[in-house]
């Protein structure tokens, strides 16, 4: 695939939550990283837990592979996208909780759904990029999306105008029952050309996504 523009992911980062310095450090178990996820209202990112428990990274890296082990066969599990870390209910519990929170049976469109895939395998992708791979204006589907919370702005492009680069988020993995973007089906290798290509032929046929995969809309 093509180089995508560059983008700042520090300045993405909320500000630093533990500005003061004089907090003593604590200890990182599986239970207190278990319990502030459990409490956060966002996914949190390595560097915020890090600079909470006042330890370094590694020892960050080292809880959170423990909890992903422990969580493993249970309801909730731990969900990773490139720094943020989040709980979510595992897929398996997805047809009870559906129900408990009143989910229908309305589904993506194709056009929805086509549009999703391109960002998925592309991000970070721009607006203009996803119309030129899919041949029609795409406004009113990444709306859709962003309001859905199915794909995320991720930043802006150094390209001229600034344009939003855009990816998937947290709701996405867990609509698809996925912990991470490197569990996507893989493309067929033309479509996966095509996709490289950006400015070819419209896309005619799904990209590895199926209106099947997706839970009913909540």
């Amino acid at each position: 695939m093509t180089d995508q523009p560059a983008f700042d992911q520090e300045a993405l980062e909320p500000a630093d939550p533990t500005a003061a310095e004089d907090r003593p450090p604590l200890e990182l178990t599986e239970v207190a990283l278990e319990g502030l996820l459990f409490v956060a209202e966002r996914p949190l990112t390595r560097r915020e837990i890090a600079t909470l428990a006042g330890v370094d990274r590694d020892t960050v890296d080292q809880r959170l592979g423990d909890l992903e082990v422990s969580l493993a066969e249970r309801g909730i599990r731990l969900v990773l996208d490139a720094d943020r870390v989040e709980l979510a209910s595992a897929p398996e519990a997805g047809a009870l909780v559906a129900r408990y929170v009143g989910a229908d049976a309305i589904r993506l469109s194709p056009a929805s759904l086509e549009t999703l895939a391109i960002v998925a395998y592309r991000q970070p992708v721009t607006r203009a990029a996803i119309e030129r791979i899919r041949g029609v204006d795409s406004d009113y589907t990444v709306r859709s999306l962003l309001h859905r919370r199915l794909i995320v702005e991720l930043g802006r492009s150094d390209a001229p105008g600034r344009p939003f680069l855009y990816g998937t988020g947290f709701e996405f993995l867990e609509r698809f029952g996925i912990t991470s973007l490197a569990d996507l089906p893989p493309l067929d290798v033309d479509v996966a050309a095509r996709l490289a290509e950006e400015g070819g032929e419209p896309i005619t046929e799904p990209l590895g996504l199926s209106t099947d995969d997706v839970p009913a809309e909540r």
